[in-house]
């Protein structure tokens, strides 16, 4: 994945087009969907970064180098993700990874805020599983959750 624009800035590296200063929550939605390219292409594939990494803003370098979500795009399983369930604008993508652990994206392609939500049998789980859910953005896990 290559990020043309030198992210959290008023312009890209070249000075010839906007940056994306004021859309870093676009920015992390972004990083955040090259999980979902993994899922959708069962590719292992370096991220490149296409702007100066030495103007990068504090915001930015965390965003890029969250390593939880590298972990998951460059996981050893390789096996494709799929679209388990659609909404209109909003998709549920799964797929396995190692360790008997599972990625799951859900995916808001509206302009407006929605809800998206996952049962178990939309993942392949049995009804009452329980299982520790780990939010990559935001670092946190939930417990048990079933």
């Amino acid at each position: 994945m290559v990020t043309g624009k030198s992210l959290c800035r008023n312009q890209t590296c070249s000075k010839t087009m906007p940056g994306s200063l004021g859309h870093e929550e676009q920015d992390a939605k972004t990083f955040a969907s090259w999980i979902l390219i993994r899922l959708k292409l069962a590719m292992v594939a370096p991220s490149l970064i296409g702007c100066d990494i030495r103007a990068l803003d504090d915001t930015t370098k965390k965003l890029l180098s969250n390593s939880k979500v590298i972990a998951v795009n460059q996981d050893k399983v390789g096996v494709q993700g799929k679209k388990v369930k659609s909404n209109d604008d909003l998709e549920i993508w799964a797929g396995p990874l190692s360790y008997n652990k599972l990625a799951m994206v859900l995916w808001n392609r509206s302009s407006s805020k929605a809800r998206v939500t996952a049962s178990w049998t939309d993942l392949g789980l049995e009804p009452g599983t329980s299982v520790d859910a780990r939010d990559l953005r935001e670092h946190s896990t939930q417990s048990s959750v079933s």
